[in-house]
């Protein structure tokens, strides 16, 4: 219990520490430079302490939850005696890590789906585009690219190819995709990478991909483990363009059926 109480008091202390900048620069240029007092103070003052409290229980949780989880989780699916492997043997056969992919995209998408940093942009994407964009459309292609970005990156680790090879290969798709992308939907489609990696994904993606990465002989934590966060920012990106395409293509076979009956 002890360590628990020091551990949240470090945390809190670090958190002021973290913030405060950030409330300097905001409370010196309301002072110094629009030279005009601070609106509803109070209210400000609560959700600051909002703030520090909320970021500290999450950092708490980080450590304490989710991060062993998601290392106890691939170390689980990776176990010899789990996948029927010889634990003797320096080999590894990708055949034997169905449910690590399996698992890799369910957890891609349910944390996407549940991303709030997801949902506020989806939301406010929705109300600037006067509905062209579905909010829960954006979601679910985004959640789908993590999703697969997440397996294909685990598998990856397994089979041990250079992430470089994939990282190039995906961008030269998304260079390919922007020149036939409609051109409303490119900026959101390559900020969906940035608001993916969020609070919710970030921390079991990164707990997966440091587990695998320790379980798997030969893997290195540092490029395997952490390069598994490259594959979801960038997947979202070809799958909301993939969306729009899709959805531009569904609407000009509406419109083409359309002009015929009506030539009718």
């Amino acid at each position: 219990m002890s360590g628990l109480l020091d551990q949240t008091w470090t945390t809190i202390m670090g958190t002021v520490n973290d913030v405060l900048p950030i409330a300097a620069i905001l409370l010196g240029f309301q002072l110094a430079v629009l030279r005009r007092p601070i609106p509803n103070l109070r209210r400000v003052l609560i959700g600051f302490v909002y703030v520090l409290i909320g970021l500290s229980l999450f950092l708490i949780g980080l450590e304490r939850a989710l991060f062993p989880l998601g290392e106890v989780m691939a170390k689980q699916l990776t176990d010899p005696a789990f996948i029927g492997s010889d634990p003797a043997s320096a080999s590894v056969d990708w055949k034997d890590y169905g449910w690590v992919y399996a698992f890799a995209f369910s957890i891609g998408f349910a944390t996407t789906i549940a991303e709030p940093a997801l949902i506020a942009v989806a939301i406010k994407a929705s109300q600037v585009s006067a509905g062209a964009v579905s909010v829960w459309g954006l979601r679910i292609a985004v959640a789908l690219g993590v999703a697969v970005g997440l397996a294909l990156g685990t598998w990856r680790i397994v089979t041990g190819l250079p992430i470089h090879w994939f990282i190039i290969s995906g961008y030269v798709v998304v260079v390919i995709q922007t020149q036939f992308s409609p051109r409303r939907i490119i900026p959101l489609a390559y900020d969906s990478g940035g608001v993916t990696t969020s609070t919710v994904t970030v921390p079991l993606v990164a707990a997966l991909g440091l587990g695998l990465a320790e379980t798997v002989p030969g893997r290195s934590p540092l490029i395997d483990g952490f390069g598994l966060i490259a594959f979801a920012s960038l997947f979202p990106i070809m799958s909301v363009m993939a969306y729009a395409q899709l959805a531009d293509l569904r609407q000009r076979i509406a419109e083409r059926g359309a002009g015929a009956s009506e030539e009718i």
